[in-house]
C-alpha cells in the first residue's frame, strides 16, 4: 500500500506548483484522494464506485469527507488529519441520495473557508457542489506565479506530477508485476487446443490473486488471433472461443492492487508455430530490444517509437506494426508519456511505461509482447520478469 512519507511528499509537490495565494485545494478524482492520502474504496465491495473528496490546507492539514459507508469501505487506513462523514444509511431509516450525503459533508468541510482562495479540481466535482462552494472565493485554474500568461487547472497539475512515482508507489507497482508475472507463466500451463478463452482468464486470474495475496481485479485482453482475425480483444465473450492449432493467444492483462496498475503481453501460439508466425515474432523483440536501448531521461517519446519500429522498417514490414510502441502505466491505463509517432511527450525519471510491439496480417495472425520499466537517473530498470516466448 502507499505509505504516510509518499503521500506528504507528494502533498508537498503539490502545494510547490500551485500559486502561493490558493489556500485550499479541492481533490475530487478518486485516483487523486489515493495518490495524496491513501483512500481507495474497496472495487469489490457494496460500496465499489463510491468516493471521498480530499480537502487539502495550506497549513499541511488533511481532511476526507464522504458516507458512513464509503468511508467505512476504505482498502486500507487513510493519511488524513480529520474525517467528516454523513449518514447515508442507520439500518433504521430509508436511504437518501447517496451523492447528496456526500455533497452534504463537503459542506460541514467548507463551511469556514469563506474568503479564502481555494482550487478546485472541477473535472471530477459534481455540479450540485456549486450550491455549496462561495464562488467568490475558489477557481478552477490559476494564472502560474512564475508564467502570468499561463493557465494551470489541479488536475493536471495532478497528472502531471502522477508521471514522477515515488519508492511507495513503485513498490505497490512491483507487487502488480508480481501478480502478473505468475499470470503469464500460468498462461504457458493452461493454453492449449480445446481449452475455451474463459477458462484461460479463470486460471490467470486465479494465480494472479494467489501471488497477490489480497483481492485484485484482473482486466485485459485474454483472446485468441488467428488467420480470419489477427486482432482479437478484451474479455472472453461468453465461455469465448475454443482455441485451435493455428491460433496466437494473446495475454495482455493488468492486475490492480490499491488502484495502480501493471500491464503486459505474452502471446502463445496453439501447436507448432508457422514460419511466418516465428518471422513476426522476430520482429517484435527487435522492436523491443530496440526501444529498451532508448529508455532513459530526455529522450522523446516519437524517439522511442521509431527505435522500436525500426526492425519492421528494415525488413520492409512496416505494415504489420499499427499502433503505439507503449504508454505510461500507473493511476490510470494508459496515461503519459505516450510512445507514438507524433507525441510531444519526453521521458522523464520517475515515469512507468510499457514497450509493446506488435505485428498482425491477415492470413497469419496477430501477436503482441510487452514489458513494463521505471525510467531512472541512469536509464531504466525493468519491472515485469515474465519470459517471452511463442511456446
Amino acid at each position: 500500500m502507499l505509505t504516510r512519507e509518499g503521500c506528504e511528499i507528494r502533498r508537498r509537490r503539490l502545494w510547490e506548483m500551485v500559486p502561493a495565494s490558493v489556500e485550499w485545494l479541492l481533490i475530487a478524482d478518486p485516483r487523486h484522494v489515493q495518490y495524496l492520502a491513501n483512500f481507495w474504496v474497496q472495487p469489490l465491495s457494496f460500496s465499489g464506485g463510491e468516493r471521498g473528496l480530499l480537502l487539502l490546507e495550506r497549513d499541511g492539514k488533511a481532511t476526507l469527507m464522504g458516507d458512513n459507508f464509503a468511508l467505512r469501505s476504505a482498502v486500507h487506513d487513510p493519511y488524513v488529519d480529520n474525517e467528516i462523514v454523513t449518514t447515508w444509511y442507520d439500518h433504521k431509516h430509508s436511504v437518501s441520495n447517496r451523492d447528496h450525503a456526500l455533497v452534504k459533508a463537503l459542506g460541514d468541510a467548507i463551511g469556514n473557508k469563506k474568503g479564502k482562495t481555494g482550487l478546485v479540481e472541477a473535472e471530477w466535482l459534481p455540479l450540485a457542489a456549486a450550491t455549496i462552494l462561495d464562488p467568490a472565493s475558489y477557481e478552477f485554474s490559476a494564472s502560474q506565479e512564475a508564467g502570468a500568461q499561463t493557465l494551470v487547472d489541479l488536475g493536471t497539475i495532478l497528472r502531471l506530477l502522477r508521471r514522477q512515482k515515488q519508492k511507495d508507489e513503485i513498490a505497490l507497482l512491483k507487487q502488480c508485476m508480481k501478480a502478473g508475472d505468475a499470470g503469464q507463466a500460468r498462461l504457458f500451463e493452461v493454453a492449449e487446443e480445446g481449452v475455451t478463452e474463459l477458462a484461460i482468464y479463470r486460471e490467470i486470474q486465479k494465480a494472479a490473486v494467489e501471488a497477490a495475496g489480497r483481492p485484485a481485479l484482473v482486466y485485459g485482453d485474454f483472446r485468441a488471433c488467428y488467420a480470419e482475425e489477427p486482432k482479437n480483444g478484451g474479455l472472453p465473450k461468453d465461455e469465448g472461443r475454443k482455441l485451435q492449432t493455428g491460433d496466437l493467444f494473446v495475454l495482455d492483462f493488468s492486475v490492480v492492487l490499491d488502484g495502480y496498475r501493471s500491464d503486459f503481453t505474452n502471446t502463445v501460439s496453439i501447436g507448432k508455430p508457422s514460419d511466418a508466425v516465428v518471422e513476426m515474432h522476430g520482429l517484435c523483440t527487435a522492436g523491443m530490444a530496440g526501444g529498451e536501448k532508448a529508455l532513459r531521461p530526455g529522450v522523446s517519446a516519437c524517439e522511442v517509437h521509431a527505435a522500436v519500429a525500426k526492425p519492421y522498417r528494415e525488413a520492409g514490414r512496416e505494415e504489420l506494426f499499427t499502433h503505439h510502441a507503449g504508454h505510461g502505466i500507473g493511476l490510470a491505463h494508459p496515461e503519459a508519456p505516450i510512445l507514438v509517432p507524433q507525441s510531444t511527450d519526453s521521458l522523464m525519471v520517475g515515469d512507468v511505461v510499457t514497450l509493446e510491439p506488435g505485428a498482425y496480417e491477415k492470413g497469419i495472425g496477430g501477436m503482441r509482447i510487452e514489458h513494463n520499466y521505471l525510467i531512472t537517473e541512469n536509464g531504466h530498470e525493468r519491472l515485469s520478469n515474465h519470459e517471452i516466448r511463442l511456446s
